[in-house]
């Protein structure tokens, strides 16, 4: 994935100029600051999406149809549904940080920006 098709995305959503913090593998000689294009691989990305959005979902609707199916009453069930959502959401945050350092799920510089940014793509 080209990082560089999505700095006017995110431009446009407002988030601040376009500049950003990230942690990425190179074998290129950079300095902080250096522009670049980052790469992350497909399968990678798709299965973080889905870990990072289904699975508090899928969290919210277990305990609440769990909740429900016991027949507790529906202030309880919609309460079990964010206790679901909660759960999950940690389970999710505690697993990420345990990976945080692991170099497959790292981007990779693809290449250095030569001459400062291009403008709004």
């Amino acid at each position: 994935m080209n990082a560089g098709c999505g700095q006017g995305f995110l431009e446009r959503l407002g988030v601040g100029n376009g500049r950003g913090r990230v942690r990425a593998l190179s074998s290129l000689p950079l300095v902080p600051g250096d522009e670049v294009v980052l790469g992350v691989g497909e399968d990678f990305l798709l299965k973080s999406a889905l870990l990072f959005y289904l699975s508090p979902l899928l969290g919210l609707f277990a305990l609440a149809l769990l909740a429900s199916r016991i027949g507790l009453g529906e202030p309880l069930v919609v309460a079990a549904g964010l206790a679901g959502f909660l759960l999950a959401w940690l389970f999710v945050r505690r697993l990420s940080r345990r990976h945080s350092n692991d170099p497959a799920m790292q981007p990779v510089v693809l290449r250095a920006l030569v001459g400062g940014p291009s403008g709004p793509v």
